[in-house]
């Protein structure tokens, strides 16, 4: 089903199984389930509005890790004590059903803008485990960075 609830028959059932591969400059590429962000990271909740312009305002909570805490724990290939190499740090996000996004580092850095971004685990008290993890920008106005059944972040600076 896409976003705007409309099926679109373009993608597949969503799998028990689901997994996201945080991979790209990192140090340590993983696979992890909802399971493992649920038991592996402390977590946080967001209560969220985003204004959806077929549906109009959706009401939610999201809980889950933070995105900084699960992609720090694989060890980016920036200099974390230099904040000019942070900032040059992008992650591209990837879900199940081809919606992609893209944030900065300094988005999420504490040093910068301290977003704290969730890889969502449960959203309205239900489990999304047989879904996938889904992206949440809590102080996105629109749902358009609300990527579902994440299938990948991609972690990567850019050079000059």
């Amino acid at each position: 089903m896409s976003r705007s609830g409309i099926t679109t028959g373009t993608s597949a059932p969503p799998s028990r199984d689901l997994s996201l591969l945080l991979q790209g400059e990192v140090e340590r590429p993983v696979s992890l389930t909802v399971a493992d962000l649920r038991e592996r990271w402390q977590q946080h909740r967001a209560d969220v509005v985003f204004h959806c312009a077929t549906d109009g305002p959706r009401h939610h909570t999201f809980e889950g890790p933070l995105l900084r805490e699960v992609v720090g724990s694989a060890k980016p290939a920036f200099d974390a004590r230099r904040r000019k190499d942070r900032s040059r740090f992008l992650l591209a996000v990837t879900g199940g059903d081809g919606h992609h996004t893209v944030l900065s580092w300094a988005e999420l850095d504490a040093d910068f803008g301290n977003v704290p971004v969730l890889l969502a685990t449960a959203m309205d008290g239900r489990s999304l485990e047989s879904a996938g993890s889904q992206l949440v920008v809590p102080s996105d106005h629109c749902g358009a960075r609300y990527i579902s059944a994440i299938t990948s972040v991609w972690v990567g600076g850019i050079t000059t």
